[in-house]
This record gives structure tokens, C-alpha cells and sequence, in this order.
């Protein structure tokens, strides 16, 4: 144990951002946010732009910050012109960066700015339970998390998402199908620290089903027929979505040996696995 003690403080000191570090990403996001409020200001656009995700939960890895600021529009906006105007005001907003266009449910504009990846990401302003699209669930998301979350907690979730990535497991991307930071935030919420979390999945033999705000305490029968998955994580925000989804069996897996090779051996490079050099 006292190994893996010590592997966790080395890592989380390596992965924690420095209060140089805080000040640098949180003066880009302000600086982000504010461009949008203008370009949408200019263009009439009545949004409501705040910072969500990693950065404003304060659980992005030092070696990786990724600012998401997001646009929540009205509702009577139609689809396809919120699409539009949000794509505008990002290219404005980030203006002489590298820009990308994304698509997830809206399209989206990725840009760098100093090796900082920056998302601007469209939604509607809704009341909870009233979704529009999935990225409006996003704000309660962020709000959820910040009211659960100790100084070391994040600490935990930071060392969940490192080892996640370090086996492959992490990313809830189409092509990846791995853990997203939400879904890693929500088991650290859960589990209360990253060794309490591998020796859940350690464990694992068919089904983990975790109902964190409790909606269907005494309705276990119902939860197992409405969310027949491996891993299913009912989202706090929304009794009705999994967020667990999209994590694919082979990353499921890949978590649960990689849980049990590293409670008994830990080491490293479960962190940072050696590159492999082609010949």
C-alpha cells in the first residue's frame, strides 16, 4: 500500500496544475469568454456565455488544459441558425488561432491559442429537464460538480483521468468510446477517491449500476430493464440518460484488468506507459 501511495502523490504532483499554470489558463478563458459576450453583442445575439467543463470545475490535467466556453441561446432560436451564428461568433472570438470544425450534435469550432485547445460550443438556455440537445445539460453538469467537489477530490478525479488515459480508456469520443471527464467525476463523487474507484471495477463481473441522486432507490428492477448496459451511471442531471453510454465493453474492460494488474503491482507507467518507438 505504501507503494501505491507514493506513485499516486508523485503522479499528482506531475498532473496538478501550478498556481502559474492556474493564472495562465484562467486569464485565456477569461479572455475567451469575453470575446464571445462582444461577438455575440455585435451580432444581437442574446446569449449567456460562461466557461464549462475541466477548467471551470478545476479537474484538467496540468499537461493538458482544455477551455470550454459555451454558448446557451434562447430557445426560440431555430437549430439550424444557432448552428450558423455560433460557428461566426467562434471565428471571430478566435480569430488568427488554428481553427477546426467540429461536429458532436452541433457543429462546433476547435481552436489552439499557445497549444491550449479551445472549444466554443453552442446549446440552448433551458430549464433542467426541458433538453433541447445534449450539450444543454452541460451548465447543470458543471454547476452539479462544483458543489460536490472538495480540493481533494479533485485531486482524485485528476489521478482517475491520468490513468484512464495511460490504459486507453479515456475519451467518450465515437472513435475512442472510453470514459469522459463527467463520467470520471461522478465515480470520484461516488467512490470518494481514485483507489476506492479500481477496486470497485476490480471487482466487476456483470453489471455496475450506480444511482448517485437516488432516483430509483427501490426501483432497482426498473433501472436494470430501462438500462440494460454493462456500466450504467445514472446522469444526477437527467433520470434518463446513462452516462455511461457510450463507453464501449473493450474499455470497460480494459479499465477492470487494468484495476486489478495495478492494485497488486503498482507502478508508473500505468501513468505514462513507455512510447513505443517504430523500427
Amino acid at each position: 500500500m505504501q507503494k501505491l501511495r507514493d506513485i499516486t502523490v508523485e503522479i499528482s504532483k506531475k498532473i496538478t496544475p501550478t498556481p502559474v499554470d492556474r493564472a495562465r489558463i484562467m486569464a485565456l478563458a477569461e479572455d475567451l469568454q469575453q470575446k464571445v459576450k462582444l461577438f455575440c453583442e455585435e451580432q444581437g445575439v442574446p446569449a449567456s456565455v460562461r466557461v464549462e467543463g475541466s477548467v471551470a470545475k478545476d479537474t484538467w490535467l496540468r499537461e493538458e488544459p482544455e477551455i470550454d466556453v459555451f454558448m446557451r441561446l434562447p430557445t426560440n432560436v431555430p437549430r439550424k441558425l444557432l448552428d450558423v451564428i455560433s460557428l461566426k461568433i467562434a471565428r471571430k472570438a478566435t480569430a488568427g488561432a488554428k481553427q477546426i470544425e467540429r461536429f458532436a450534435e452541433h457543429p462546433y469550432l476547435e481552436a489552439f491559442i499557445d497549444d491550449v485547445r479551445l472549444n466554443i460550443v453552442p446549446c440552448y438556455n433551458v430549464k433542467r429537464g426541458e433538453w433541447l440537445s445534449a450539450t444543454d445539460r452541460t451548465p447543470y453538469h458543471t454547476d452539479y460538480i462544483k458543489e460536490r467537489l472538495t480540493e481533494d477530490l479533485r485531486e482524485e478525479v485528476r489521478l482517475l483521468k491520468k490513468f484512464l488515459k495511460g490504459v486507453e480508456a479515456y475519451g467518450a469520443e465515437i472513435k475512442t468510446g472510453g470514459f469522459s471527464g463527467y463520467l470520471c467525476e461522478l465515480l470520484i463523487v461516488h467512490y470518494k477517491s481514485f483507489v476506492a474507484t479500481l477496486h470497485a471495477f476490480s471487482g466487476y463481473t456483470q453489471q455496475l449500476a450506480i444511482d448517485i441522486a437516488g432516483y430509483y432507490t427501490g426501483k432497482e428492477k426498473e433501472l436494470v430493464e430501462l438500462f440494460p448496459e454493462p456500466l450504467v451511471i445514472i446522469d444526477p442531471v437527467d433520470e434518463g440518460r446513462n452516462v455511461a453510454s457510450a463507453v464501449q465493453p473493450q474499455k470497460l474492460y480494459t479499465l477492470v484488468a487494468a484495476a486489478r494488474v495495478f492494485l497488486k503491482k503498482p507502478d508508473a507507467k500505468f501513468f505514462y506507459p513507455p512510447k513505443i518507438v517504430a523500427l
